[in-house]
């Protein structure tokens, strides 16, 4: 298992590191528990330290479940991470009594990392406003938590002005894959962290499972190349080449794709890209985003639409599904239209279009979606 560290704080971790948001679970919806303990278990036994999960994740039972697996001595072999709910946080107290419950559910005295899961920029706004400086402080001299930490969706703008908000954060997890180098925190804000001495955890290395099960086209790109990998094990190896990375979560879902994580980690050491793999990875993106048809940001400059077409969440879920093996957006659609937000509205009045910083042939896109997935 290839092992890392975290810059500011000494502390070794393995690079791969268990998600706990997608557990195996029953035909009742619930987490299947023995066999989620027996994966984390495994996962330890082979040389995972770091273990993930937050407070609203299945339903609130993924703490619970995590507690019980690090009984019998695994919790003193792992570095553990969970998230404050900062959208449940009305007041600074809230932060104390979050923390409390979920050491409890947890069974443990203390966390690791005590992150602000899913910090925005109205997010830190609203945490400026509850002293979260000052909670930390209390829970860190309590010794309920060791390092502070942030989880991260927004912009590369935002994600640095919670950089800058405080120089006390030992970790970043932000969403990074082979398709987000130039979204969300961006490549540019994980090299910022790296330079100020912030660890930087990678969640969402897979877009979800997208890249695990990838088109024709772009899985030719991957069959052309001299060296023979995984989709999976390349998605993973673009991210673990970087310097600045210390962990990269991984979602598992069942035995077998814990035995392959354990199997793509098995290295001795950080490995240094070659150029011709650079190109590879480049080309893949590039296959990728030549998928997509409108490139659509979800800026929403064209919002509202007088008509009430939600023109963003059209564009973006006809793009995304068309980054998928087997694309088809009719589904998603049919929801948006029981919304009376689909395209079948739109008068053609031009305003989005004129508002559009991107100059998106929007009217035309409108037309082309809406009839490929209506037949009309």
């Amino acid at each position: 298992m290839l092992k890392t560290m975290f810059p500011t704080i000494n502390r070794q971790s393995s690079m791969l590191g268990f998600g706990c948001m997608r557990f195996p679970t029953t035909p009742e919806g619930r987490i299947d528990e023995a066999e989620a303990i027996r994966m984390i278990r495994h996962a330890i036994d082979s040389g995972v330290t770091y273990i993930d999960t937050a407070y609203p994740y299945h339903g609130g039972e993924s703490e619970i479940v995590v507690g019980k697996a690090l009984q019998d001595g695994y919790r003193e072999k792992v570095i553990l991470t969970t998230k404050l709910p900062c959208w449940n946080v009305h007041c600074h107290e809230d932060m104390m009594k979050h923390l409390d419950e979920q050491l409890q559910k947890l069974q443990t005295d203390h966390v690791d990392f005590y992150i602000l899961h899913a910090l925005n920029n109205d997010r830190l706004t609203q945490m400026q406003e509850y002293d979260y400086k000052a909670f930390y402080a209390q829970a860190l001299a309590q010794g309920k938590i060791r390092y502070p930490g942030f989880s991260f969706h927004d912009n590369a703008q935002a994600f640095l002005r919670i950089l800058d908000d405080w120089d006390q954060w030992k970790m970043a997890q932000v969403q990074m894959n082979i398709l987000d180098d130039e979204n969300q925190a961006t490549l540019a804000g994980i090299r910022e962290a790296g330079r100020r001495g912030v660890g930087v955890v990678i969640m969402e290395p897979l877009r979800g499972g997208l890249l695990a099960n990838p088109p024709t086209d772009v899985r030719a790109v991957y069959e052309a190349f001299p060296e023979k990998r995984s989709p999976v094990e390349w998605a993973f190896r673009y991210l673990y080449a970087m310097p600045e990375v210390v962990t990269i979560l991984s979602g598992m879902s069942s035995w077998e794709q814990t035995v392959d994580n354990l199997r793509i980690f098995d290295i001795p050491e950080r490995p240094v890209l070659t150029e011709k793999e650079n190109e590879l990875f480049r080309q893949v993106k590039a296959t990728y985003m030549a998928r997509m048809k409108t490139g659509c940001t979800g800026c929403r400059y064209c919002q509202p639409c007088p008509m009430g077409v939600q023109i963003p969440r059209i564009f973006q879920g006809y793009d995304g599904t068309r980054l998928r093996a087997e694309p088809d957006f009719s589904r998603g659609y049919t929801r948006i239209a029981e919304e009376e937000g689909d395209a079948s509205r739109c008068v053609q009045c031009g305003q989005c279009e004129s508002n559009c910083p991107q100059h998106l042939p929007i009217i035309r896109y409108l037309q082309e979606i809406h009839a490929e997935c209506t037949g009309e």
